[in-house]
């Protein structure tokens, strides 16, 4: 029997009372989109609730399908009942007390674990932890027999059943921490339960520890159940007397405790890992963490339980969901009970009812597998998803410098030359290829750099054919997708690797060439780039390029480029029950829709979009297409250097200057034109201008500058008076760039944002290979569909995409400035092509009405003025 959910006119958990009406008509789109297992790309501007209005809606989507399944349930019983005129209440009870004894199970040991934790937490304020004695491995060990047999591949009749080999170690620790659970009745179950999941997905972990505080504040009533229930199909028509009192039982609600979500927040070892020797002489944590993980019992990492010992490693599992931890939480609690969080984070996921997580644990493939990340039939919720197809052409991208081609193919040489003798047929036969491929992937570099060197273009774009059909004609014969598994099966590389590190320590003419532990394996790279290659569509292209190394010698790098965003997104879309994209900006949707979607059925996909909650006096949206003098302001990239156009620059800002109380943000198309500003101002003497009306501040280059620039901004503009005195200093000005350090994610709420000017139009460079490459690419794409044909006026696929690539990032920095409902500020837009139709139709909907473009320069001062004597009044 089918039953379907209402959806709901309210939501109770919301923990403000009443809801905006714009948070009201997100939660119940995006319950509705969840519902019908939609595809839905959400833009609701920051200081709307974005967050917390999310994981409302998906949440209480998440309760009542919890309650649904569990009626499912009573309705298969009462079915199967009365076909089999078994009309016994007790039986129906039964299952009734079977339902509910899994969840209070569970229930009562996260509370017990919650407990632990209060304890251990006031145990460890008392006392002072010493950290233990590590002796030196080198006086532990005992020389084997023959010490390279740890360099040797595996079996080749494990290779041949395709198993990832591991030590027994390993494979006993992955085993016990692998997320893949079975069903509660599976006589080989360990009694986990499983449950539908909430994936919570943003691009970076400052951006994720917002969602825990929002989680804490909704409030789950204790005792959920869904009221209206509408079933498409009711099979049972028999009439039994005894129906009724069944339907009675049925219709119980069941005890369930849901006021504390089960939440795990996953992260990488960066952030994880408590193994403080090891954080300290890793080069790479990742690969130095992999290694320790293989070593014996005696060196093991000592926060990993003993092989076989699963307590500690559940009890900390229970500990992780029994309240909400962000990645800082975890961490902490890991040092508490001397248990590693990477791996007990892990240990949580087939319990979690939400899941947060960094884009690219999520968007992997390989990553969702190594974490046992299952998505089929999940709700997967993006996040700051304007970043979302960036985000996945560049994780789809290999770069192999050509050193790193010469060091691997040197180094398997040399493991080939020693163990030849010692090698199995099959191990040798993959080796042997994969020499024939080094090889000749180096001599094609090499000739493509002896061509190039003398030529005024370094670089070539071309397919992944014509480079097989460049190469030698032994590796066309090759297959390429059977060498890659074997590097992935057999994991020769770190052995290979391994082998060279000993070499070059034991090289006693040049000790300073020893390796730390950790090293990544060049094989690596290679073989990232190896499953580039082995794509057997048309989304990819090879990127050769002649890069100048300060000091040395030219070199050669080779790059695969991804020029599809949507198959490996596609996987997730296919896999999911509904995908949910949210931004501050999603504009313009269309092109989201174009990039990712264009092979899903239209019906599948819904789109949201909500005004702001500020009232409408509170945002003033002007175009200034007109300088001081009258001349039309237009800062293409010819223009960007010259003085004249620099010094009415100077002259605009100071005016605003003299306008905007408090801080005051102007965003540049590039550094480059921020740098020529800067140094024209200084020698002109418009900075000092600048500096007698407000303090001065750039953004730094240097990304670990960027908080003490923010902090002194912060207090100079506004630890003023807002409209002091004539001749006082009135807040401060900060110079930033577009999609660089301070365009996204960070809050410039009041007085640090009354004012915000866009300076010109962010274009990328069209002289770029890569971007002409995806140009053409979606040219050819608009041609195939038969969408080639265009009105009058109206742009093409690729000058289509070269504009919203543009229009992404300028809407980017437009929502630093309102952050709550009783914001306001002033918002310039500085270039006369912000007037066009096309570049105002891709401006943020909760903006796009109310775009004003003034006639000279002299109406947008007095618009401005207007607009802050309201506000000052």
């Amino acid at each position: 029997m089918d039953l379907q959910l209402p959806i709901p006119e309210s939501f109770p958990a919301f923990p403000y009372s009443p809801p905006y009406g714009i948070q009201t008509d997100l939660m119940r789109h995006l319950y509705e989109s969840i519902e019908q297992k939609k595809v839905t790309i959400v833009e609701s501007p920051t200081g709307t609730g974005k967050t917390l209005t999310l994981l409302c809606a998906s949440l209480s989507w998440l309760a009542d399908e919890k309650e649904r399944a569990r009626k499912g349930k009573m309705k298969e019983t009462r079915i199967y009942i009365l076909a089999k005129d078994w009309v016994v209440e007790q039986t129906l009870e039964r299952v009734r007390r079977e339902l509910e004894a899994d969840e209070q199970e569970y229930e009562t040991r996260l509370a017990q674990a919650r407990k632990r934790e209060e304890i251990m937490r006031r145990a460890a304020k008392g006392r002072v932890t010493k950290r233990p004695k590590v002796g030196r491995d080198d006086d532990k060990l005992q020389k084997n027999e023959d010490e390279d047999s740890q360099f040797l591949p595996e079996t080749d009749q494990e290779a041949e059943e395709g198993e990832i080999h591991i030590s027994p170690a390993l494979r006993a620790l992955m085993a016990k921490c692998s997320s893949r659970t079975k069903s509660r009745h599976d006589p080989d179950s360990d009694g986990e339960i499983t449950c539908t999941k909430v994936y919570y997905a943003s691009r970076t972990h400052s951006q994720l520890a917002q969602v825990l505080p929002e989680l804490s504040k909704l409030k789950f009533a204790a005792n959920p159940s869904v009221t209206n229930f509408h079933p498409k199909d009711n099979a049972i028509q028999q009439q039994i007397s005894r129906k009724r009192a069944l339907d009675d039982l049925l219709e119980q609600d069941l005890p369930t405790s849901t006021k504390i979500t089960r939440a795990v927040s996953l992260g990488s070892r960066k952030q994880l890992c408590i193994n403080d020797q090891l954080r300290g002489k890793a080069r790479d944590l990742d690969e130095a963490c992999r290694e320790l993980l293989g070593e014996k019992e005696g060196k093991r990492c000592e926060y990993l339980p003993p092989i076989g010992e699963e307590e500690q490693m559940l009890d900390f599992r229970d500990q992780i969901l029994a309240s909400p931890k962000d990645i800082e939480d975890l961490a902490a609690a890991g040092r508490l009970t001397r248990t590693c969080p990477y791996f007990g984070s892990r240990r949580a996921i087939p319990q979690a009812e939400l899941i947060t997580l960094p884009y690219n644990l999520l968007l992997q493939k390989s990553a969702r597998e190594a974490l046992g990340i299952n998505l089929k039939d999940q709700i997967v919720l993006i996040d700051e998803a304007h970043n979302l197809i960036p985000t996945l052409l560049s994780l789809s991208s290999a770069v192999l410098p050509y050193a790193t081609l010469s060091t691997s193919f040197q180094q398997v040489c040399a493991y080939v030359s020693r163990f030849k003798t010692r090698l199995s047929a099959v191990n040798m036969l993959h080796l042997k290829r994969l020499v024939v491929f080094l090889d000749s992937l180096k001599k094609y570099l090499e000739q493509w750099k002896k061509a190039r060197e003398n030529e005024k273009e370094k670089s070539e774009v071309i397919t992944v054919a014509q480079l097989i059909e460049g190469m030698s004609r032994k590796v066309s014969g090759i297959n390429l997708l059977e060498i890659e598994s074997y590097l992935k099966r057999s994991k020769v590389a770190r052995k290979i690797a391994g082998y060279a590190d000993k070499m070059r320590e034991n090289d006693a003419a040049d000790p300073k060439r020893a390796i730390r532990k950790g090293a990544i394996p060049p094989l690596h790279v290679v073989e990232d780039f190896l499953l580039s290659l082995t794509n057997t569509n048309t989304d990819g292209r090879i990127n050769l390029t002649l890069v100048n190394l300060p000091g040395k010698e030219s070199a050669v790098e080779i790059k695969y480029q991804l020029l599809n965003p949507s198959p490996h997104f596609m996987e997730v879309v296919e896999d999911a029950r509904s995908v949910v994209l949210a931004g501050g900006t999603m504009s313009p949707i269309s092109d989201v829709i174009n990039q990712l979607f264009a092979t899903l059925a239209p019906d599948k996909i819904t789109s949201f979009s909500c005004g702001h909650i500020i009232p409408e006096e509170n945002l003033q949206t002007l175009v200034v297409g007109m300088g001081p003098t009258g001349a039309e302001l237009e800062y293409k990239a010819k223009q960007q250097s010259d003085p004249v156009i620099i010094a009415q620059l100077g002259q605009i800002l100071l005016n605003f200057a003299n306008i905007v109380p408090a801080g005051m943000i102007i965003f540049f198309p590039s550094y480059k034109f921020l740098n020529a500003a800067k140094g024209f101002w200084t020698g002109g003497g418009m900075l000092s201008k600048f500096s007698s009306k407000k303090e001065v501040f750039f953004e730094p280059e240097d990304s670990s500058q960027v908080e003490s620039v923010l902090q002194e901004y912060g207090a100079a503009a506004t630890q003023v008076d807002i409209y002091p005195k004539e001749g006082n200093k009135r807040g401060a000005m900060l110079f930033a760039v577009i999609g660089a350090k301070l365009s996204e994610g960070l809050n410039f709420a009041d007085d640090l944002a009354r004012g915000v000017v866009i300076v010109g139009l962010p274009f990328a460079n069209l002289g770029s290979p890569e971007l002409q490459e995806r140009m053409k690419y979606v040219k050819r794409l608009e041609a195939q569909r038969g969408t080639a044909k265009k009105e009058k006026g109206q742009k093409d696929a690729a000058a289509e995409l070269y504009e919203n690539m543009c229009m992404n990032a300028v809407n980017q920095s437009i929502g630093r400035a309102i952050r709550h409902r009783d914001d306001w500020a002033s918002l310039l837009l500085l270039d006369r092509r912000y007037g066009t139709t096309s570049v105002r139709n891709k401006l943020p909907k909760w903006i796009g009405n109310k775009v004003k473009i003034t006639e000279s320069f002299g109406q947008t001062v007095k618009e401005m003025g207007t607009f802050f004597r309201n506000k000052k009044s």
